[in-house]
């Protein structure tokens, strides 16, 4: 196998990426109780580029149900709410100054089963990430054995690899969402 451009390890540190930024997403989505990771990976489009929420303001949690966010810059304000909203987590801006208050709502199984439409959302986005590493990996195999660099047998053992990588991150995200989807309806 002499292959400079295809690397297994690589494609599957690249899976596990996407199954990182789902369990820190998920994480994201808490049940009934205020926290600061529910903003974490929210980005503002503020002076021309999109920058982390805490790089324009500090977030803190005054009550075991409220979010405050003590936005830097007044100018930066309205991206700030847009962004919140943007986000879809349930969370309407209350703006008093330069003070945002969210206020968490109390977890109705209406709104738990939102929290598992939008958890599902966040898994689908993985899988298509973890999918599309797969392609890559699948096309560089092709061009590889079109340039002669692998056999065909080479080739398909390859490319079995691949597979087995992707659904190795498919049902790890699985169990990601199942295990939050049990954590949300049982809260």
């Amino acid at each position: 196998m002499s292959s400079s451009n295809y690397d297994l390890d690589d494609l599957k540190r690249r899976m596990q990426g996407a199954l990182q930024v789902l369990k820190q997403e998920l994480g994201g989505l808490r049940t009934g109780r205020a926290s600061t990771g529910l903003l974490d990976h929210l980005q503002v489009e503020v002076y021309g580029t999109h920058m982390p929420l805490n790089q324009v303001a500090s977030i803190s949690v005054p009550e075991p149900r409220l979010l405050t966010v003590q936005v830097w810059d007044k100018a930066a304000l309205h991206a700030v709410e847009k962004a919140i909203v943007a986000a879809n987590i349930g969370l309407t801006p209350n703006t008093e100054g330069q003070v945002i208050r969210l206020r968490v709502p109390e977890l109705n199984q209406e709104r738990r089963k939102e929290l598992v439409k939008v958890a599902h959302k966040f898994a689908e986005s993985a899988r298509v990430a973890v999918r599309h590493v797969r392609r890559d990996g699948m096309e560089t195999l092709k061009k590889m054995e079109k340039d002669g660099k692998v056999g065909r047998d080479d080739h398909g053992r390859m490319s079995d690899d691949v597979q087995k990588a992707t659904d190795q991150s498919i049902a790890d995200i699985d169990q990601a969402l199942a295990s939050k989807e049990k954590e949300i309806m049982t809260v």
